[in-house]
């Protein structure tokens, strides 16, 4: 029976489905990579929620198909699985309204000094509110960088569910699906970010969107605005997001992704009041963590009985596997 092994845990449900195929499922003994290099050899199929070089690949001569566990696959050799004729599944619908409630959770959570209240609050200082402004969302206006899955049902659900103002950047966009969805294309960047009072990234990561928050761009932002990040930490200069916050040209921050991960100790932005952190965890709900193994499940099945998967990175991969 084929072999797939299993580089960090996923939801019962992902394993359950792929042994009902008829696969043989093995979980690393650690989720490192040196660990994952010395199991994969035997593996037909791996199923990563972190990173996968070309490396690792290489020691993989048996491997028909890689899991990517979530939307983004950055953290993926693509292209050099494709060069080995590897299929890469991905599961770019699963989390999506998980990182959109995350997304919404963290502007609410900063727009409210919630860091700061509940500290107060287990202190006893009942006065806390009388010491800082908090805000709401209904009627400001949010700027959605990317207009992807997820970037879709955020601009849904802020524009329904709190009448805000969207404004979405999105050079690939259609400006119809944009208005669908109760929000207005904006014609660049800078139109988009200036008079925001909430922006929200929903970018993929690629050599041309790195830094779409840069100096320059968080400069178009009023001091009071809110920056939100639940895609790829590369996507902001960090460097540059302290400095604005730190000099008071941008009032707060709430990110759940960094430029390098885990955070390490004594990070600039842990050091500061008006940021609020969470560790890459937008899209680890229990019920979108069962559709994303479930997804995964999926594609390597379809992979191995010859199928091409519903969601593939890869498009242009030449498997073996494939009659097309």
């Amino acid at each position: 029976m084929p072999l797939c092994l299993i580089a960090q845990p996923i939801h019962d449900a992902g394993v359950t489905a792929l042994r009902d195929a008829g696969l043989t499922v093995k979980l690393a003994s650690a989720p490192d990579l040196d660990t994952l290099a010395a199991e994969i050899p035997d593996a037909d199929a791996v199923l990563i929620r972190d990173s996968l070089p070309d490396w690792v690949i290489d020691r993989a001569p048996r491997l028909k198909v890689i899991a990517n566990h979530g939307t983004g696959t950055d953290a993926v050799a693509v292209d050099h699985a494709t060069q080995r004729g590897i299929p890469v599944v991905y599961t770019p619908t699963a989390n999506v309204q998980a990182v959109a409630e995350h997304a919404l959770m963290l502007m609410m959570g900063v727009a409210r000094q919630a860091q700061a209240a509940d500290a107060a609050a287990r202190k006893g200082e009942w006065g806390f509110k009388y010491t800082r402004p908090v805000y709401g969302l209904a009627g400001k206006r949010l700027a959605v960088l990317g207009f992807g899955h997820t970037g879709r049902w955020l601009a849904r659900m802020a524009h329904g569910g709190f009448g805000m103002d969207v404004q979405v950047w999105s050079p690939s966009a259609d400006p119809a699906e944009i208005v669908s969805a109760g929000a207005s294309a904006a014609p660049s960047l800078e139109a988009a970010l200036r008079g925001a009072d909430f922006v929200s990234l929903h970018r993929p990561l690629r050599a041309d969107t790195r830094h779409t928050l840069d100096a320059r761009a968080l400069a178009w932002l009023p001091a009071h605005a809110i920056v939100v990040n639940t895609s790829r930490g590369g996507l902001i200069d960090e460097d540059a997001l302290v400095d604005a916050l730190r000099g008071g040209r941008l009032a707060g921050a709430g990110l759940d992704v960094f430029a390098a991960e885990p955070l390490m100790q004594g990070h600039p932005l842990a050091q500061l009041d008006n940021v609020l952190l969470t560790p890459h965890m937008a899209g680890s709900t229990q019920e979108a963590l069962e559709e994303t193994a479930r997804q995964c499940a999926d594609g390597i099945v379809d992979v191995l009985a010859g199928r091409r998967p519903r969601y593939l990175k890869n498009t242009d991969v030449k498997s073996a596997l494939f009659s097309s």
